[in-house]
């Protein structure tokens, strides 16, 4: 299966494996609940999606490499421990507890998760003095004598031999006990996943044209020569920095994010191209509606390659603009729940006896609230990059929005709460009304210019 459709079975794995009945039992029993192996090559997105699937199910999550750790760091370190046994005392040795299971603990006290997912990369990649303890963590939900916590469901990902020379095949005892999910490579839905994260246009839009790029790993007498999902995101970050300090990028450069140079010389040639398209069309002057007579000429003799990309960057221009509004408007309703719940707080309290918090004092504590609940879920890594920089911009116009000290009129303070929102609102509405004429002139633009190519598009 793809990554999404993977993903939505972890999620669906995740609902079953955590229902409780009446009595607060879970449903199925810890001894049933089979742990999740995601198999799959190496840079598909497999630790990506459990992070997607324990933050969309509000859930917490602690992720290992095993390859990364001893078998004592894993287990535990021994110590001796006297016992009595029929009336004899014995020397035993125990063990400490695992840093793997101590860190489910931790995160569920710095988080308040009593519930979430054990994910172990690489799995089947350990050592050999580590390989038996794997094996007892599939097959008895354990590490040493220590038990996986109630709540938290097992997950692992492991690659094919065939990408891995360190790979140890699972035994049937092992198979027999957990759920081998098998996930493959599939551009068509990474792209959605990539517009979601901000991928640099210029790849998704050289993708499209080359989709056959997107995954490749090959063996010849250099080597291996590899192309990975993993590859593409972290270059575009490279790339966006770049970009903002003036800064070229070779083909070198490229060939260290993909690794084959067929595909890193090809894909820098197109990023030159792609700038090009972007001076040459003046793509903000189409969104400004201002086009030039010669661009309609240029682009009914283009190529379909430069066609595509112009439509790309187009597409590309019109998502950063309704990316911006929905950003805004995330926060202006957030905004708006925190007004209404403010209010509602007033007139709950106004016919109250004895000593009330004078408004700004409620306000204040309302925001403090708001501000423990945004690092709850930080520290619980329930929110993306995008929603951490919304909370973080509510929470600035939260402040910037309290009501005058002094003012111990609840009508007043609320009035004077409601003006940073009145403002935030009007910024909204411009957004909104600036995104629609771009959409517009866009739609004008390929109206005109593809009439009578409609097919290319």
């Amino acid at each position: 299966m793809n990554i999404k459709q993977a993903k939505e079975e972890i999620k669906h794995t995740v609902q079953a494996y955590l229902a409780k009945d009446a009595s607060g039992a879970y449903f199925i029993p810890a001894v049933r609940q089979r742990p999740l192996l995601l198999m799959g090559p190496p840079g598909i997105g497999k630790t990506q999606i459990m992070e997607q699937a324990a933050r969309e199910c509000g859930i917490g999550l602690v992720s290992y490499t095993i390859t990364h750790h001893t078998r004592q760091s894993a287990v535990g370190l021994p110590y001796i421990e006297e016992r009595t046994f029929r009336g004899k005392t014995c020397s035993v040795t125990e063990y400490t507890m695992s840093e793997i299971i101590a860190s489910v603990y931790r995160k569920t006290e710095e988080t308040g998760l009593t519930e979430g997912i054990l994910f172990i990369d690489e799995i089947n990649c350990v050592s050999e003095t580590l390989a038996p303890t794997m094996l007892q963590f599939l097959q008895c939900k354990t590490f040493g004598s220590q038990s996986v916590p109630p709540g938290w469901i097992i997950a692992a990902a492991g690659n094919p031999p065939e990408y891995n020379k360190s790979v140890r095949e699972f035994d049937l005892v092992t198979l027999d006990r957990v759920r081998v999910i098998p996930v493959e490579a599939d551009y068509r839905v990474w792209r959605s996943y990539a517009k979601s994260r901000n991928l640099h246009g210029a790849l998704t839009s050289y993708l499209d044209l080359r989709p056959g790029n997107f995954y490749r790993i090959e063996a010849d007498v250099d080597g291996i020569q590899y192309v990975t999902a993993r590859g593409w995101e972290d270059f575009s970050h490279l790339l966006y920095r770049y970009e903002a300090m003036g800064l070229s990028v070779s083909k070198e450069i490229v060939y260290e994010f993909l690794h084959q140079p067929e595909v890193a010389g090809d894909v820098a040639a197109y990023l030159d191209l792609y700038r090009k398209y972007q001076d040459d069309y003046g793509i903000s002057r189409i969104l400004s509606g201002s086009v030039k007579p010669a661009v309609y000429a240029r682009i009914c003799a283009a190529a379909f390659d430069e066609r595509l990309s112009v439509v790309n960057l187009l597409t590309d221009a019109l998502r950063n603009c309704f990316s911006k509004v929905l950003f805004e408007k995330h926060i202006t309703d957030a905004y708006f729940a925190f007004l209404k719940a403010y209010r509602a707080g007033q007139t709950e309290g106004a016919g109250e006896a004895g000593a009330l918090q004078t408004p700004l004092q409620e306000y204040l504590q309302m925001v403090r609230e708001t501000e423990q609940d945004i690092r709850q879920k930080e520290a619980g890594g329930l929110l993306d990059k995008t929603e951490h920089e919304e909370k973080k911009r509510l929470l600035a116009l939260l402040k910037e929005g309290q009501p005058r000290a002094g003012e111990t009129s609840a009508q007043a303070s609320f009035a004077q709460a409601k003006e940073r929102f009145l403002q935030q609102k009007e910024y909204l509405e411009a957004l909104e009304d600036a995104a629609a004429k771009s959409l517009e002139c866009v739609f004008d633009f390929m109206e005109e210019a593809f009439s009578d190519r409609k097919s290319v598009v």
